[in-house]
């Protein structure tokens, strides 16, 4: 018989299993649960999108296109980063189409981490980031947001973990679970630590277009951040366009042309109906992302208000469609909190250490459900507070 256990590579079986599809998939085996685990909008892609991708399929177009995406597609992007955020690439040579911003970030860190690099971390934050660079073989360091500080990162912060071996600063705002944003007079003196350094810096900017009350800030657009990092995006959130697996990454010309080859040889290229689509989606669809951040906003105030009533402090979050409730009055921890809530009240909620370590006591909430999923949510959550304090 085959001895799997040797076989398989050490790096990879050492590797958690993502701590939000567990409670995804539990809840799917149970019957009348809410599950508010997943980070995927509840609205359909818009009909401009999927009416581009019929037309797409009607005249054949399903064959592989350039490796870095359609041109159109990339001119669509540089047109759109000049608009957002007054950045100025050049679709030729420093743009990539992915599928899905996960890809991005993967291109992102394997291109520049060598065996030993170490890779500055950001968490909370979306479950991706550690696993990729234990696999490049890349040393994972966390730098620790602490909800007093808004889960914001400061530069104190980032100077105390910085080595002469420190490659790279993982950059996750607006936050996937915190729903934290950081401002441009907060992203200023992160840059100024970094300006006179050789450390890259990978900004996940995929929450970009959800934000509320404040227009989203890259950290590329301050002096002589440009040069220095790779903006991650995409079209899954603020397109709702999650199973169409589109994103892209756009930097400097002599980092691109490195993960170009790695796509090329992993990939080739993104899917042809989607990057068609997602032109349309770029070009035509402003009003229709407005609309979905209006809604995502009403249940934000909602929700915040709701869990701070029933006794779960919330922080509010200013970006994406997260809150990050702290659960530590219960004496509970983030998984036990989360199990029994799963199971005997029939509620799906991702336990924060899911996010790294410091996520212990808090758990995320997303609301991009119906309002009225969210009202029976609470309603669930605040019996089982009850049931607790009996």
């Amino acid at each position: 018989m085959m001895d799997y256990d040797n076989i398989i590579s050490e790096r990879c079986s050492s590797l958690k299993p993502s701590g939000i599809r567990k409670f995804f998939d539990i809840a799917a085996t149970k019957e009348g649960v809410i599950s508010l685990g997943v980070g995927e909008p509840d609205f359909a892609t818009p009909w401009a999108i999927r009416r581009s991708a019929i037309t797409t399929l009607e005249k054949g177009r399903t064959v592989y296109t350039a490796n870095s995406g359609l041109i159109e597609l990339r001119r669509s992007i540089c047109k759109y980063l000049k608009r957002k955020n007054d950045l100025e690439y050049d679709p030729a040579n420093e743009v990539i189409v992915t599928v899905g911003g996960s890809e991005a970030i993967d291109l992102g860190i394997r291109s520049l981490v060598n065996p030993g690099d170490e890779v500055l971390i950001v968490e909370p934050c979306f479950v991706c980031y550690a696993p990729i660079v234990t696999l490049t073989s890349g040393v994972p360091v966390t730098i620790e947001t602490k909800a007093e500080d808004n889960f914001k990162l400061t530069a104190k912060a980032l100077k105390e973990k910085i080595t002469d071996k420190t490659k790279l600063l993982i950059l996750p705002f607006p936050n996937n679970p915190t729903g934290a944003i950081m401002t441009r007079e907060e992203l200023e003196p992160i840059a100024e630590v970094l300006r006179d350094t050789n450390i890259m810096v990978l900004s996940d900017e995929i929450y970009s277009e959800l934000t509320y009350g404040r227009k989203h800030v890259s950290i590329a657009e301050l002096d002589g951040m440009k040069e220095r990092t790779l903006v991650v995006n995409g079209f899954s959130k603020a397109f709702a366009m999650t199973g169409w697996r589109l994103g892209y990454i756009a930097g400097p010309e002599p980092v691109i042309k490195q993960m170009l080859k790695i796509h090329q040889y992993a990939i080739m290229s993104s899917p042809t109906v989607s990057q068609y689509a997602a032109i349309d989606a770029l070009e035509s669809c402003e009003e229709e992302v407005k609309k979905m951040v209006s809604e995502y906003d009403l249940r934000r105030r909602w929700l915040v208000n709701a869990l701070n009533e029933i006794g779960l402090t919330c922080f509010e979050p200013k970006g994406a469609f997260y809150v990050f409730p702290c659960i530590k009055s219960t004496g509970m921890s983030s998984q036990k909190f989360c199990e029994e809530l799963l199971f005997k009240h029939n509620v799906a909620v991702v336990p924060g250490d899911a996010f790294g370590e410091c996520g212990e006591g808090f758990i995320r909430i997303s609301y991009a459900y119906s309002l009225k999923h969210l009202m029976e949510a609470v309603k669930r959550i605040s019996e089982f507070l009850d049931e607790l304090k009996k």
